[in-house]
């Protein structure tokens, strides 16, 4: 949203962008056509399409959060303005109305900007079930890691396939940064979820705020989730040093 807040005070809610989020900028996507600059074979080759889906997901993501920050501001500024249009005393024209005339034509009338909240309840629903349609695929990239696991130990005969797939990590390394992943950003999309069925029907602005704030900081995925995805692309040779 980039109107000017009014004196009544209009939330506005301004976005910082972190480091990471100017190097993901920079790095770009990683496409298909990164994943053939090395001759990788086997459970290397799948590890480092998955480093590179990993990436792509949470790009996805990351739009669709900065998306969802703009259609939450939007909910709650309509319901400020509901809230105070419910406090204006009626023109003096009405006063003169006879009771019975006023509560049925106020009993008949929407609120107003109703159809614009519903509007912008079902965009932000609509970003949580693509977020809901992201993390499912996290679950498949987690899955395929604890496969290529337990196939890279059938074939050393170690635990964990202790022989590194690139630099330093074994396959269970890549397991365990998959799953450290997919948990946190399986409890952010719980989050999600809570806030879309709760942010309209508030009537705490307090608390409406609160949602909001948790929509943008995204509490349940740390930074360490950023530096484990840099870390996974720069040992599958995405990133150099």
């Amino acid at each position: 949203m980039k109107k000017q807040a009014r004196a009544r005070g209009v939330v506005s809610c301004e976005r910082q962008r972190p480091e990471v989020e100017r190097q993901k900028e920079e790095a770009g996507t990683v496409t298909s056509s990164n994943r053939k600059c090395s001759a990788v074979t086997g459970s290397a080759r799948k590890v480092r399409d998955n480093a590179a889906d990993w990436h792509n997901l949470m790009l996805r993501w990351d739009r669709l959060t900065e998306e969802g920050v703009d259609v939450a501001t939007s909910i709650v500024n309509t319901k400020r303005s509901q809230s105070e249009s419910l406090l204006v005393p009626e023109a003096s024209s009405s006063s003169f109305s006879s009771p019975s005339s006023s509560s049925s034509s106020s009993s008949t009338q929407p609120a107003p900007g109703a159809a614009e909240l519903q509007e912008r309840c079902l965009r932000l629903l609509d970003i949580v079930e693509k977020m809901t349609a992201i993390v499912a695929k996290m679950e498949r990239l987690a899955a395929s890691q604890e496969a290529l696991r337990e196939l890279e130990e059938f074939r050393s005969g170690s635990a964990g396939g202790a022989a590194p797939l690139f630099h330093s990590w074994s396959a269970k390394q890549f397991e365990d940064t998959s799953q450290l992943l997919l948990s946190a950003f399986t409890e952010e999309l719980k989050l999600k979820q809570v806030i879309v069925q709760e942010l309209a029907h508030t009537a705490s602005f307090d608390l409406s705020m609160v949602y909001l704030s948790c929509w943008l900081h995204q509490p349940n995925i740390p930074p360490q989730s950023r530096l484990t995805l840099e870390a996974l692309l720069l040992e599958t040779g995405h990133r150099t040093l």
